[in-house]
């Protein structure tokens, strides 16, 4: 058996994940799977059973004209409202939104005024829902969660490496292990798999099995402008860490945590501000690291890992004082794993995130 068809045997598993809501027959579903507006404040409540949406918008931001920015109806469903249609929020709108079999549904869409000093939800990680494939994923459910991982790519190989593990009564955290993907995978020079989690969604029609970012839009509305984040962690570094190749690195593993703030807009996304930590020491007990913000261009003296990919920042006038549209939180159990580098066996738990303010 050569390895092109091994190959190809291999890309066809991951092209499993594209199904969607397919069957025989036209789809009744006629469901908003998410919504952002413009200078929305944190993640939409979609409420599927009353065909509600409520959208949090800071304080002072006139609602007579918000305009849509991303919509995600059910498969084959339409609206009567798209991306880049105008929403009058001073009042509760409506979106009309039919289904492929001609169904039509009536959603509301209404505003909140969100906090000044908000948190994300399910920051100590212990609500996890079981998913259509049997495992579980942070959050309450798919439509009310801001967390993905990297579960939908590795579990089409038989892998799960992030899994809620209850360290106490009622206490959950969340598990991050680096796993070894298999002799075809490591053929292909992916031969790992580092346990993730991170604000945002994993899109499994954008599988690239050369690269495990390529499936996920990273981030989460928000407004907020934190002085710092805590969150405790324990970690326990690999014996051997190796580069996609296989090739003994001259350094030991290291886990990440970081959060970005960005504003995104028209123009292109732009850092606002970047708090970043990552430990390559082994931590046996679970220990409680705050981590300071750098708002506006990281110092010289920054690692280069810290930095935007394409160096571009919010303007060093506007960095004192405009807020976020969006935060992006990642943990990682190996710091390379997005080049396939780690060490098999390292493992990161984290619990109990928050955003502290002045």
């Amino acid at each position: 058996m050569n390895k092109l068809f091994l190959f190809i045997v291999f890309v066809s598993l991951l092209q499993v994940a594209c199904i969607k809501e397919d069957f025989f027959g036209f789809s009744s579903f006629g469901e908003i799977k998410s919504i952002e507006v413009s200078n929305q404040a944190s993640q939409a409540n979609i409420d599927i059973q009353n065909k509600n949406v409520i959208i949090e918008i800071p304080g002072g931001v006139d609602l007579s004209n918000i305009a849509i920015q991303q919509l995600t109806l059910s498969s084959f469903a339409l609206s009567d409202k798209n991306v880049g249609d105008p929403l009058n929020l001073t009042k509760v709108e409506t979106m009309i939104v039919t289904a492929e079999d001609g169904t039509s549904t009536t959603w509301t869409i209404e505003a909140r005024v969100a906090s000044d000093n908000p948190q994300l939800p399910n920051s100590d990680f212990n609500k996890w829902y079981q998913t259509n494939a049997g495992y579980f994923e942070p959050g309450e459910s798919e439509s009310a969660t801001i967390w993905g991982t990297g579960n939908p790519g590795t579990q089409l190989l038989g892998l799960l490496a992030t899994t809620p593990l209850e360290i106490a009564d009622g206490n959950l955290v969340a598990k991050l292990e680096t796993l070894y993907n298999g002799d075809l995978a490591a053929t292909f020079k992916t031969p790992i798999s580092a346990g993730s989690i991170f604000t945002g969604k994993f899109n499994p029609e954008n599988i690239d099995i050369s690269d495990p970012e390529a499936a996920i839009d990273f981030g989460t509305p928000f407004s907020g402008r934190p002085k710092a984040f805590k969150i405790k962690y324990s970690y326990d570094p690999g014996l051997e860490n190796k580069d996609k190749n296989g090739n003994l690195l001259g350094y030991g593993d290291a886990c990440d945590i970081y959060i970005l703030l960005e504003v995104r807009n028209e123009s292109g996304d732009k850092r606002l501000a970047t708090a970043w930590f990552r430990n390559d020491e082994k931590i046996d007990n679970q220990t409680e690291v705050q981590i300071d913000f750098t708002y506006g261009e990281l110092p010289a003296d920054a690692p280069e890992y810290s930095r935007p990919a394409d160096g571009k920042y919010v303007s060093a006038d506007s960095a004192s004082f405009i807020p976020p549209s969006h935060l992006t939180f990642v943990a990682s159990s190996s710091a390379d794993g997005k080049i396939f580098a780690g060490a098999v066996g390292s493992i990161l738990f984290v619990d109990d995130l928050e955003l502290i303010y002045e």
